[in-house]
């Protein structure tokens, strides 16, 4: 990684609610074509570190950079507006309506006819069943069945869908995908993860699973007690010892 220069780099991040120090002197990078996954205990952390580079929180100190340029964000949507989204473990998806509009829901496709305008339905249709073949090779068995009734790895994938269909899409960040699904789905989902990869996304994986982490991430960062206690690469490190850092097991030797 150290022949190019990152996508995201955050750095001295620290971010304060009220006394309570959530985040001390972060640093992070995020590469074009690669999966960064941050892991860490509930309250190491990293829910913080990922609203911050989402724009949903802004730091209390520190800096981030956007191709080597200075990057002050005060909102998700200014997020997006640079190529930064992410997909939260919840979805946000209207389940009572069909995978077309919850691709499009907020900024629907609209048609004139004779002046009146109308919502763009077939449009909106073959983009999603597009972006979804073309973006994730996924191809849903129905575009017209409400998304409840989708599997929840296809809900997963009208979610990812929703976020790539933002052209100049180009940091995104995974929160927690493959929890709750079973072990087929799962395995759906990480081979989403690796076409968003190859696809020369970067990728930011949250997750609780080492081994989904192990599957598909080239890098762990590790996140304990709202500080970054290292970053090592899958193919030089194993499971044993990224959970050796997330419990501390070094530091309590000492």
């Amino acid at each position: 990684m150290t022949d190019k220069k990152p996508i995201i780099s955050m750095r001295g991040i620290v971010k304060r609610f009220g006394g309570v120090v959530a985040l001390n002197d972060v640093d992070l990078d995020a590469y074009a074509g690669e999966v960064l996954a941050i892991v860490g205990d509930n309250g190491a952390g990293k829910s913080t570190l990922i609203k911050i580079l989402t724009g949903v929180y802004q730091p209390t100190e520190g800096a981030i950079k956007l191709d080597d340029q200075p990057l002050e964000m005060s909102s998700h949507a200014d997020a997006i507006d640079v190529g930064i989204d992410a997909v939260y473990q919840t979805l946000a998806l209207a389940d009572h309506l069909d995978p077309a509009a919850n691709m499009f829901l907020g900024s629907e496709l609209t048609k004139k006819v004779l002046g009146i305008t109308l919502l763009d339905n077939k449009k909106m249709r073959s983009e999603t069943e597009r972006v979804l073949m073309e973006r994730l090779g996924v191809r849903l068995r129905s575009l017209d069945a409400q998304t409840d009734s989708l599997s929840g790895g296809q809900r997963q994938a009208v979610a990812i869908a929703r976020a790539v269909y933002n052209t100049n899409l180009r940091v995104l960040v995974m929160d927690e995908p493959t929890a709750a699904l079973g072990p087929q789905e799962t395995a759906r989902t990480l081979k989403l993860i690796k076409a968003l990869k190859e696809q020369g996304l970067a990728v930011i994986l949250i997750s609780h699973s080492l081994d989904d982490v192990f599957e598909v991430a080239d890098r762990v960062h590790v996140q304990r007690r709202g500080q970054n206690v290292g970053v090592v690469k899958t193919a030089e490190s194993s499971t044993q010892e990224v959970l050796g850092m997330i419990v501390g097991a070094k530091e309590d030797a000492a």
